[in-house]
């Protein structure tokens, strides 16, 4: 695939590295890890192969050989030589041809994936850029990503997804802090409505509140410590800042609680003033959430759909007004029959 126009924030993910937080690496990869799942169900692959991660902005590509696509994540603007195409769909994208993805309707980042996934050098057990490490670079202008094998398969299907783009309500469970912030302040801190402040990135999302900040007895002692992607940080001056795939690996400043993992592509997809609001839950019942969360994914496969319906495999066809005005006949009025 040749690069033509590239956005800012326009990288190559997989799923990341994890089990290198000993060494200072966090995790990294796709930001929202639902997106390359859904990408790989749409092409019928694994969801281990790196697709094309656009932050706020994609570009302009070109097909040197026939490929299939597909497009998750943020519903992003989208065009195959002039012609619009669906998101949360894949689609045929023949050599020779331009695809044109600009910014998102909603949300903050979408996915490119293709079939048989797009090449990348392998560092550390993966292809993911993890630009804060060092690691890997932006796609720009000029590059060309090779694309392994497609072994084939089918294309024009769509997935039903549910809003993960425009905030909501997400769960946490207590962190190693939480009982450092007074009940008063733990309890305000589930009532407020806090919206997403326009700086972030793949780091980290900051909150800001309507009022004051939230404080903390003794936070001032915390020793800096091991975090991780979800933990929510409580800076200095009382704002809010959730932390994302690439974080540090240490920090000190205090952790009111922690997102779970299912529940952080909210955060991350949230665009720029969208509401989010947060709610506590018990360990075992976040246990429980994550265990389902992962059947629903397992069972992403079943909910794929063609994108125009084959009207020969739509049992209840006739019950359908395929035409306005036009009915089977025996909804005579009484005046009709007379």
């Amino acid at each position: 695939m040749k690069v033509l126009r590239a956005g800012p924030g326009v990288t190559l993910q997989d799923k990341g590295r994890p089990g290198w937080l000993d060494s200072g690496l966090s995790r990294g990869g796709a930001v929202d890890l639902l997106a390359l799942t859904e990408g790989a169900v749409l092409l019928g692959q694994s969801d281990h192969l790196p697709a094309v991660e656009m932050a706020g902005m994609g570009g302009e590509f070109e097909a040197d050989s026939d490929l299939r696509i597909a497009l998750t994540g943020a519903p992003m603007r989208a065009m195959l030589d002039g012609m619009k195409l669906a998101w949360n769909a894949s689609h045929r994208w023949p050599a020779g041809t331009r695809l044109s993805i600009g910014g998102p309707v909603t949300g903050s980042y979408g996915y490119l994936h293709v079939g048989g996934g797009f090449e990348g050098t392998s560092r550390l057990g993966a292809c993911s850029a993890h630009l804060a490490a060092g690691i890997g670079s932006a796609v720009k202008a000029g590059d060309h990503l090779g694309v392994s094998d497609d072994p084939g398969g089918q294309a024009g299907m769509t997935l039903d997804v549910a809003d993960r783009f425009s905030g909501g309500t997400v769960r946490i469970v207590e962190s190693l802090q939480t009982n450092l912030f007074p009940q008063a302040e733990r309890d305000r801190f589930t009532t407020t409505t806090f919206h997403r402040d326009v700086r972030g990135n793949r780091m980290g999302a900051r909150l800001v509140p309507p009022e004051e900040g939230f404080h903390t007895e003794g936070g001032r002692t915390v020793l800096s410590e091991v975090v991780v992607p979800g933990d929510i940080q409580i800076t200095g001056d009382g704002t809010p800042f959730v932390l994302l795939c690439e974080c540090q690996t240490t920090g000190g400043y205090p952790r009111i609680g922690t997102v779970l993992p299912c529940d952080l592509p909210i955060i991350a997809q949230a665009p720029a003033g969208a509401p989010l609001r947060f709610q506590f839950i018990e360990l075992d019942h976040a246990v429980e959430v994550e265990r389902k969360a992962a059947i629903a994914r397992k069972a992403l496969v079943q909910s794929i759909i063609p994108l125009i319906r084959d009207p020969h495999s739509i049992p209840d066809l006739l019950s359908y007004q395929l035409i306005s005005g036009v009915t089977a006949g025996g909804d005579r009025t009484d005046e009709d029959q007379r």
